[in-house]
C-alpha cells in the first residue's frame, strides 16, 4: 500500500561480531578465591538448611505446638502423619547430599 509508512524503512548495517569471536578474553571467569568463597557459602547454606529441615518435623515443641498448624485441622492431620514427617526429613537429607556433592565435585574455573 503506497500511502502507509514502512515500519523499518532503512535496514541498518549487519551486526559485526568480530569482538566476540576473536577470543580476546572479553568473558573472564571470577577470581578463584571468589569461586571458592561462593562454594563455601553454598555448602554451608545447604548443610544448615538440610539439618534444619531434617530435624524440624521431629522437634515436638515446634512441630506439634505450632499455632499455624493447629489453626488448620486438615493440614494438622496431614503434617502429624509419620510418613509425611519422614518425607520432609528426606528432603533435608537430600539437601545435605546436594551440598556435600557440590563440595566433592568442585573444579576451579580458571577461564
Amino acid at each position: 500500500m503506497p500511502g502507509e509508512p514502512q515500519l523499518f524503512p532503512n535496514p541498518g548495517p549487519p551486526v559485526e561480531r568480530a569482538a566476540e569471536d576473536s577470543g580476546d578474553g572479553s568473558r573472564r571467569a571470577a577470581p578463584v578465591w571468589l569461586q571458592r568463597l561462593s562454594l563455601f557459602v553454598l555448602v554451608l547454606f545447604c548443610v544448615y538448611l538440610g539439618i534444619l529441615v531434617m530435624l524440624l518435623p521431629w522437634w515436638t515443641r515446634v512441630w506439634d505446638h505450632n499455632m499455624f498448624i493447629q489453626a488448620h485441622p486438615t493440614l494438622s492431620a496431614v503434617l502429624h502423619n509419620g510418613a509425611v514427617r519422614g518425607m520432609i526429613s528426606g528432603l533435608g537429607l537430600l539437601d545435605i547430599w546436594i551440598g556435600i556433592s557440590e563440595a566433592v565435585h568442585y573444579r576451579d574455573d580458571r577461564g
